[in-house]
């Protein structure tokens, strides 16, 4: 059995499994990348809830395997070397369980790669930019008096949707037939989008056809349901 004792996380939010993956999390959408993809690869798993609004993520234990204080992180028992290995950032995390499992990332070097730029685009535009949009939107920025950075950000959405929308054009997933980790790294962004920031008419979503299908195509799948509900937040 893996011993996790090294680790400060454990003795805040104990390994029950400790030969099994810990997840360190909560379902936003940065979150829930991580449990679906675990969810989807079927790699034995044990979900800790890391509670943002009570600033969990901020307390030493958590730090001390993510030093930036944000969620999602995991600790593999049984990392590359045998050894176990933490991991923060959740495009990381993606790679690094793809890589593990030989799932959902092209074999072909062309392919491989083709896919990982689609995750940077989301971890450096999509999510950057529609977590502006909730914020200025629904949150403490909208009441703001200025609207210019709204739509600053509104307007940079609906731009990266069209980009979004003419990749999707004639395929069914980002890379074509495959559905990958491109496809994981963006489903939440694009649901908390239209659903919880409640931006889809500010957006004009159902102007981009191929987004909103394939948004459904992906939520359709059982292991992407499981994954956005975990670890689940506190009532």
């Amino acid at each position: 059995m893996a011993d996790l004792s090294s680790f400060p996380i454990t003795t805040r939010w104990p390994a029950r499994h400790p030969d099994r993956i810990q997840l360190y999390s909560l379902n936003t959408p940065n979150g829930v990348k991580v449990s679906i993809m675990l969810e989807e690869t079927g790699l034995p798993y044990e979900a800790h809830l890391v509670d943002i609004m009570k600033n969990e993520s901020h307390v030493p234990e958590f730090l001390s395997l993510n030093p930036n204080g944000k969620i999602p992180a995991i600790l593999d028992p049984d990392g590359p070397d045998g050894t176990p290995l933490g991991l923060f950032e959740s495009g990381a995390i993606l790679l690094y369980l793809a890589d593990k499992t030989g799932r959902f990332i092209p074999k072909d070097a062309n392919a491989r790669w083709e896919t990982i730029q689609w995750v940077f685009f989301q971890m450096g535009a999509i999510g950057p930019m529609f977590g502006q949009v909730g914020f200025f939107h629904k949150f403490a920025g909208k009441e703001i008096a200025d609207k210019r950075p709204l739509q600053r950000y509104v307007d940079e959405s609906k731009r990266l949707l069209k980009v979004l929308d003419t990749r999707l054009e004639g395929r069914t997933w980002i890379m074509g037939d495959d559905y990958t980790i491109a496809d994981i790294a963006t489903l939440g962004w694009v649901r908390n989008l239209v659903g919880f920031y409640e931006a889809g008419e500010l957006v004009g979503f159902d102007a981009f056809t191929n987004v909103a299908a394939w948004l459904e195509r992906g939520l359709a799948r059982p292991a992407v349901q499981r994954g956005l509900a975990i670890p689940a937040r506190p009532s």
